[in-house]
């Protein structure tokens, strides 16, 4: 790894390998990842309005060049990481049943939601996408639709396996699963008791009207 004049990154090429045009930056990947979480560690300390690019480069033990190398202002880069982790998604669970399907949907998003990052996070973000579009967007996508694809899907095999009647609403069904958990763990700030989710996993297949077949 070598240095410009002006401090740019540049790996060295090894022999034989393709030189990439002179002049053009070679972007370490380990200086994105340390990047992408040190935003996280940012957002759950300060906040959105309170995060800066100097605080961010600080926490990744990068100059303030290396990130704006990458994203052109703070905005860009956490719609760049909210993308990413709608990319990420939650599991498709095939357990057999609805009842199980949503039980492990319900524990997956639970052990997301208590994560101390996404206690303090997502809130912020939400009030945030108030004030910006474009954050709006990002949360929608990150937070619903990325979601949506896999209560559809859920919901689709238990009408196959005549668990559910053919017009179920999958929205319904994504509402269902998130809502509560979203009410108690980041709203009110309330423990998951044992048996709860036992509990709110019949609640939704009876509310879906698996029971009333």
């Amino acid at each position: 790894m070598a240095l410009d004049g002006n401090g740019s990154e540049h790996a060295r090429p090894a022999s034989g390998a393709r030189r990439a045009p002179a002049g053009a930056a070679v972007l370490r990947e380990d200086k994105t990842a340390a990047i992408r979480a040190a935003v996280f560690e940012e957002l759950a300390a300060v906040g959105f309005a309170r995060m800066s690019i100097e605080g961010i480069a600080r926490r990744a033990g990068v100059g303030k060049t290396a990130v704006y190398r990458r994203w052109r202002s703070k905005l860009h880069l956490v719609l760049d990481v909210v993308s990413a982790v709608a990319a990420a998604g939650l599991p498709a669970p095939d357990t057999g049943t609805l009842r199980g399907d949503v039980r492990m949907l319900l524990e997956v998003a639970a052990r997301a939601l208590r994560h101390p990052m996404a206690s303090q996070i997502i809130p912020d973000l939400l009030a945030e996408a108030a004030r910006s579009p474009e954050l709006a967007a990002a949360l929608k996508t990150a937070l619903h639709d990325s979601q949506e694809g896999v209560a559809a899907a859920m919901v689709a095999r238990a009408v196959e396996r005549g668990e559910l009647p053919a017009d179920v609403d999958s929205r319904l069904a994504l509402d269902l699963l998130t809502g509560p958990l979203y009410w108690r763990l980041l709203v009110v700030r309330d423990e998951v008791p044992a048996g709860y989710l036992d509990a709110l996993a019949g609640s939704v297949a009876a509310a879906l009207g698996a029971e009333t077949l």
